[in-house]
């Protein structure tokens, strides 16, 4: 079965740093990790950053400059380095995914999510 897995979150001091890695289990060549989304309790699950086939990153503003997406094609895995992090970047980080099926159809897929908790 192909999923998607998550590492590298921990506890962490306010203005610390993490980096997050995602990487695509089973088989590889049919599911591209792209993005990454963040829930905090009692919130909804939000846009961090995500990244097109061709490298360009989009960020959401709040972690604009302090975080960097990037992706190990021939390792299929995803990653996102978190510097001067925040107590309120404490959240479980969901890495998404995307494959599609041979009639085209695009699925996008979830990773098991990993948290960070940075103490203030």
């Amino acid at each position: 079965q192909v999923q998607l897995v998550e590492s590298g979150g921990g506890l962490v001091q306010a203005g610390g740093s993490l980096t997050l890695s995602c990487a695509a289990s089973g088989s590889t060549l049919s599911i591209n990790p792209i993005g990454w989304y963040r829930q905090a309790p009692g919130k909804q699950r939000e846009l961090v950053a995500t990244i097109s086939s061709g490298g360009t990153p989009v960020y959401a503003d709040s972690v604009k400059g302090r975080f960097t997406i990037s992706r190990d094609n021939a390792k299929n895995t995803l990653y996102l380095q978190m510097n001067s992090l925040k107590f309120e970047d404490t959240a479980v980080y969901y890495c998404q995914g995307e494959r599609y099926t041979s009639y085209g159809t695009r699925i996008v897929t979830w990773g098991q999510g990993t948290q960070v908790t940075v103490s203030s």
